[in-house]
């Protein structure tokens, strides 16, 4: 019913959408360039791999149901709204007032939360988080607050005026008690206010001198300047005397301790009165007048001992009435806090619906996951049924050319890594999401660099302990940064730990030293003896030959490396090459697949020319060229070996670098020293590997180069060629008009942001020189950038090896029970240097090498990320960002 009304009386009637609506669909489903899935695939094809399929749709609620619907969707947390009154301020919108409601009751429950805090009260946290409450709730909840405010604030104004006058009090019985034991000591003579000479025994004294005197009560901090104004002001005619009062007494309104001190003063004359009377009122002190006689400042001593007693007595029941309303405050301060920011953000959502149709329906726009569909269908229903609302809330998709919000679902172990690639840009609606499989080539990569068993096993600890007590950390996390940061990526960490253990087992790397598992496939003369008497003694580090039959059984290692590398004097020349090797073949295949991926996305966007003209002549010029340079490292793997006599002797293998220079270059290998050490050993040295070798490397470096200007010029054309075909068949029709300016432009790939104008020939040859340059120079310098898989790794096994020999070797050298305690005291200095350098910086340096290699060298090949994220309107969401809002109040207001 409320859907027909809205489409009678809004610019998209009925009369004008259906040919044009229906004309979209058929053709393009309505997406951004994306294609738009009908629902039935749209719940299969969410996942992982890809962001869930959207749809914009209008919510048509009845105003009395309204906010309970908005309610049961912030519990929900699937869509996010979108403003349909944009021109309108915030002043003039439906709800403001119940906004400034909410918006007064936190400021109450803020009032209320300081006074808990300063009276040391734990809030209590709610088992059960409580609901958005009824709107017939606001009133009763904000009755309640006032109470508590008012009550709180007569409270507190009654106990500082309590502690005020308990403060008066108290200094003028400390100022009696000393004004009394001075004058009984001196038995001083002065004129009281009355002008009456009488002295400590009740007689007058005719010859005695005549004094005034002013008592009172001053900060200690001001004693000196207090005097020095005195003496200057009177020209040195007063006698001035201080006292320090030893009682602690407080401030009435912040609790602070005072220090302060009683002053006598001795004058006479009235007009030095005056004066000094405007003295003590500029230093703010207490001036109280001291009776004449001993008998009558007795009684006032004993009259001001009473006093305080009687109000000490009343102070402790104020506390402890205060007390009680404070606790039961906090009882309910968690849920109060809830439920006021519930409101608040349900009254914020509802000043973004439109009231249409004489005010008796709320029409609002909002995103959500075609999927999940049935479940917010199944909210609004609840919210209205708990309304009583007789009309049902009503659903309807509305067709939209707009760019859709992209949404992941992710779990705590994903979350991570999304946040990865989230971090380099969103994707694109329904683009290929690199997040799933970042989840294993990150790890892998990370711990190709990172190879050492011992270093991951310590990072495996690091990843358990927040993983296994990640309930208890998860309400601390806040306290720390970097510590949101390593609790955030836990399960990257241990992933991370898991293949760098692997790796290290691989290159037979634990904190620099090797294990000999299986038992070691050389027979040399580097073995060490253990007696009783002897120490471990190792021997001279020699050169491993794998032709020598004396050295080398021909049968590698069960799993890794043979641990007798360790001990070699050409160990970092064989790692070198190894290393250096399958970090380019890891390279290759890593951007390989990322070229595939790129096929994906054209497959999903129906961009079968792209196909043609960009994806194949990518992967051709990049196979072409680097993809045979790791064929020829697998062929001289296969044929060339230590123990192979003849033309496939080791002496007789080309360098693979210079074979894929000259490959490129089109020019013949040299002579080089390779060639005559082969002849000296009776071999037949060959530049080519196999026959026909020379030949078919022409063929690729030509084919690969042809690719180039079908990648540049290919695209530009079939653009130009689509356009005139487009052009001879135009009409001056509006309506076909229309259709071709609500068509996304597949053909051209220039409307990464929603738009749909068609771009000029000259840009759209510019945008396509700039791709395929990026593309043909990322190659090789991609390529290369892999190599830092190789660097890194020899660099943290020499470090680690360095680290050992240069501290924990020396503990080793120290005998007896004096070795023992420098084995323990270098043991402490080696791992302190060991987790903080190596694991710490080493492990750092790895992991943003990673991820250079995973933002640059992998997404680059197929990843825009040009996208926006999905905000749902969550409750749990609000209530988060609300919690580290308090946080920073509190700081400010401690």
């Amino acid at each position: 019913m409320y859907r027909e009304r809205l489409l009678d009386k809004s610019n998209l009637t009925r009369e004008k959408t259906p040919t044009l609506v229906k004309h979209l669909i058929d053709k393009k489903k309505l997406s951004t360039g994306w294609l738009l899935e009908d629902s039935m695939a749209a719940r299969n094809q969410g996942s992982l791999f890809r962001s869930e399929v959207m749809c914009r749709s209008q919510l048509y609620l009845p105003p009395e149901a309204a906010y309970n619907c908005v309610a049961e969707l912030g519990e929900l947390g699937l869509v996010q709204f979108v403003d349909v009154n944009p021109d309108v301020s915030a002043f003039q919108r439906q709800f403001v007032n119940e906004v400034k409601r909410c918006e007064e009751m936190e400021r109450k429950l803020r009032f209320i939360e300081v006074e808990v805090i300063k009276e040391d009260l734990t809030v209590q946290e709610d088992d059960i988080e409580p609901c958005a409450p009824a709107p017939r709730e606001m009133i009763d909840l904000e009755q309640n607050l006032t109470t508590v405010e008012n009550n709180l604030k007569e409270v507190n104004t009654n106990y500082v005026e309590l502690r005020k006058t308990h403060l008066e009090l108290t200094e003028y019985k400390c100022m009696l008690k000393q004004a009394h034991t001075f004058l009984t000591e001196t038995r001083f003579s002065f004129d009281s206010d009355e002008h009456t000479n009488i002295d400590d025994d009740g007689d007058k004294r005719e010859d005695s001198m005549k004094f005034n005197i002013v008592s009172g009560v001053l900060d200690r901090s001001r004693q000196h300047v207090f005097e020095r104004m005195l003496w200057r002001v009177s020209k040195g005619n007063v006698f001035v005397r201080f006292f320090d009062i030893e009682e602690i007494m407080e401030d009435p309104k912040s609790g602070q301790t005072l220090y302060k001190c009683v002053f006598m003063i001795f004058f006479q004359g009235e007009e030095l009165r005056m004066r000094v009377k405007k003295i003590c009122e500029g230093f703010h002190a207490n001036v109280y007048s001291c009776p004449d006689k001993s008998m009558d400042r007795e009684n006032l001593i004993q009259s001001m001992v009473t006093r305080l007693e009687d109000l000490n007595t009343v102070l402790n029941q104020s506390t402890e009435h205060r007390h009680r309303l404070l606790l039961a405050a906090s009882r309910t301060l968690r849920s109060s806090y809830v439920k006021v920011r519930k409101m608040k953000a349900v009254y914020h959502i509802l000043n973004q619906f439109s009231l249409r149709d004489a005010q008796r329906v709320l029409i609002g726009e909002c995103w959500m996951p075609v999927a999940d569909i049935p479940a917010i269908k199944q909210a609004i229903n609840s919210g209205a049924q708990n309304a009583g609302s007789s009309v049902s809330p009503t659903i309807e998709r509305v067709p939209t050319t707009e760019q859709h919000p992209t949404f992941n679902r992710v779990n705590k172990y994903t979350m991570g890594f999304q946040n990865l690639i989230d971090a380099y840009g969103m994707n694109t609606y329904r683009e290929v999401n690199p997040a799933a499989f970042t989840i294993a080539t990150f790890p892998f990569l990370f711990a190709v660099m990172f190879g050492d068993a011992g270093h991951g096993a310590i990072m495996l600890v690091a990843a358990l302990a927040m993983i296994i007590g990640e309930t208890k950390l998860e309400k601390h996390k806040e306290s720390s940064e970097i510590f949101i940061i390593f609790f955030g990526g836990r399960y990257i960490v241990f992933l991370m730990s898991i293949f760098s253990i692997y790796t290290g087992l691989i290159y037979n790397d634990i904190f620099s030293k090797s294990f000999n598992i299986f038992g070691s496939h050389w027979a040399t003369n580097m073995t060490f003896k253990i007696t009783n008497d002897t120490p471990i003694d190792f021997k001279t580090m020699a050169m491993l030959d794998p032709k020598n039959v004396n050295q080398y059984s021909g049968h590698p290692y069960v799993f890794g490396i043979d641990p007798i590398w360790q001990t070699a004097s050409n160990k970092i020349g064989f790692l070198n090459t190894y290393k250096m090797k399958i970090s380019l073949i890891f390279g290759v295949i890593h951007m390989t697949f990322g070229v595939m991926m790129s096929l994906w996305n054209k497959l999903l966007k129906r961009k079968y020319n792209e196909i043609i003209l960009e994806f194949l002549p990518q992967l051709f010029f990049f196979l072409c060229l680097f993809g045979y340079l790791i064929l020829m490292i697998f062929i001289k793997w296969i044929l060339y070996g230590a123990n192979y006599t003849g033309r496939y002797s080791e002496h007789c293998a080309p360098n693979l670098l210079i074979t894929f220079i000259n490959m490129v270059l089109f020019k013949n290998a040299d002579v080089d020293e390779k060639l005559e050490a082969c002849h000296v050993n009776g071999n037949n040295y060959e530049i080519f590997m196999f026959p026909g070798q020379a030949g078919f490397q022409k063929f690729l470096v030509v084919y690969g180069l042809l690719m180039v200007p079908v990648m540049l010029f290919g695209k530009p054309s079939y653009v130009a060629y689509k356009r005139k075909q487009r052009a001879a068949r135009l009409q001056d029709s509006q309506r076909q008009e229309l259709i071709d300016r609500a068509e996304p432009e597949e053909e051209e790939g220039g409307g990464h942001g929603g738009g749909h104008d068609e771009l000029p020939m000259g840009e759209v040859m510019m945008y396509q020189a700039i791709h395929t340059i990026e593309y043909v120079l990322g190659s090789v310098s991609h390529t290369a950038s892999y190599l830092r898989l190789w660097a890194l790794s020899l660099a943290h096994a020499q470090l680690s090896e360095v680290l050992w020999s240069m501290v924990m070797k020396i503990a080793l050298t120290w005998k007896g029970y004096t070795g023992a305690i420098v084995l323990y005291v270098i043991f402490a200095f080696w791992a302190v240097l060991t987790i903080s350098i190596l694991v710490l910086m080493e492990g750092l340096s790895a992991f943003l090498h990673t991820l250079r290699l995973h933002w640059v060298e992998f997404q680059s090949k197929f990843y825009a990320g040009e996208g926006y994220g999905f905000v749902p309107f969550s409750f749990r969401q609000c209530l988060k960002e609300a919690a580290a809002d308090d946080k920073e109040v509190m700081k400010a207001l401690h």
